[in-house]
């Protein structure tokens, strides 16, 4: 390899030369182009999240958590909430349970403690770790979810095997991700904003204009709805079931450990 080619796992922007992650589903190299990323957009990440989805993230987090309170508030229940970034999820399971919230990249990490640093509520802590290979035993975990993560990972199955390991049995996981909208006329609209103006806007404001053109990109190469709930099946899990939310910009899919 020439001293200018680009690594594995990386592409390179023409017009800022910003090293960006191999979009492409489980693409070697993926991990550490990924961190250095989102290492790099850390301090406008939650910022630019709420204002290109205005805010309907929230409300897809909101639903992650009612489709998992009757496990959560359980007495004694405890959570994991693997590629927790600044902790948004994290936070929102923390209501109902104790939870860890675990990322491989430490910048994120640093401001989703400053989050935790001023709740009353003390149940969730974050720890540094990577998604493939997770510091906890077996069966550990009530629930476990990923918002917007799993695309991001290395390998993909891999991750799912690594959940379903650390599930109890009874356990759920729930994967919160971008998906394909359903409605047709919709998913044209919805295409131009995401691959066209996302990332112009985000770009201008995080001052990262390949960081926003990754998203896309990476979102186009993940599976379908129905792919990721047979991936789920294929590993292991039981009572495999999605929701489309807004038209399937997000789905949400559950699974079971038995």
């Amino acid at each position: 390899m020439s001293p200018s080619a680009p690594s594995p796992g990386l592409t390179e922007d023409a017009e800022d030369s910003v090293k960006l992650p191999d979009p492409g589903l489980n693409a070697p190299g993926k991990r550490n182009a990924v961190r250095a990323m989102f290492a790099e957009i850390a301090p406008s990440y939650d910022r630019l999240n709420h204002l290109l989805s205005i805010n309907i993230d929230k409300r897809w987090r909101r639903f992650t958590v009612a489709n998992l309170r009757d496990l959560l508030d359980k007495p004694g229940a405890i959570a994991l909430d693997i590629c927790c970034g600044t902790a948004d999820l994290t936070l929102e399971l923390e209501q109902h349970a104790r939870v860890i919230g675990c990322d491989f990249c430490h910048p994120m990490l640093v401001i989703g403690n400053d989050k935790i640093a001023g709740r009353k509520a003390g149940r969730a802590a974050l720890a540094e770790g990577d998604a493939l290979r997770l510091p906890f035993e077996d069966s550990s975990f009530d629930v476990i979810t990923v918002a917007f993560g799993l695309r991001n990972l290395e390998d993909v199955e891999g991750g799912l095997r690594e959940m379903h390991r650390l599930l109890k049995p009874g356990g759920r996981a729930a994967i919160l991700e971008f998906s394909t909208p359903v409605i047709p006329v919709f998913r044209q609209v919805f295409d131009f904003y995401f691959h066209h103006l996302l990332p112009r806007i985000g770009g201008i404001i995080s001052g990262s204009k390949g960081a926003y053109s990754y998203l896309p990109q990476s979102v186009r190469s993940f599976p379908s709805q129905k792919r990721l709930a047979d991936m789920m099946r294929s590993v292991g899990y039981d009572n495999v079931r999605y929701h489309n939310l807004s038209a399937g910009i997000a789905a949400l899919h559950l699974g079971e450990k038995a």
